[in-house]
């Protein structure tokens, strides 16, 4: 993930909140990007060598989503300082159109899947 921050302002042993939850279970590595344009943020288990597949990470299974969902936070926290959130869906009863219920299965994953 490319941060716009500069390497030497990111400090690998005082990781932002969301990826120090992981503790020894990521590593973590920080380079230049490409360009000289920010820095590039790499996190990875060390328990789960494979990202899972296509499969998993559509219907919310994959064992890596809450590795992804936290370096989105920590470059959130990195960038401006806090993690920004989009207001709630209004409650209510909705009429179930096709793309209606799409959305909704989509807005389901992806807290923990990204942006699709």
């Amino acid at each position: 993930m490319t941060v716009l921050r500069e390497p030497s302002d990111i400090d690998t042993a005082e990781l932002p909140a969301p990826l120090a939850e992981f503790g020894e279970q990521i590593e973590v590595r920080v380079s230049p990007a490409a360009d000289g344009k920010g820095t590039e943020l790499a996190a990875r288990r060390r328990d789960l060598p494979s990202s899972g597949t296509a499969v998993s990470r559509l219907n919310g299974s994959d064992p890596l989503a809450d590795l992804r969902s936290a370096l989105r936070r920590a470059k959130q926290l990195i960038e401006v300082g806090e993690v920004l959130a989009v207001d709630p869906a209004p409650h209510g009863k909705r009429t179930a159109t096709p793309g209606g219920v799409l959305l909704e299965a989509w807005t389901r994953v992806a807290p923990r899947a990204g942006v699709r």
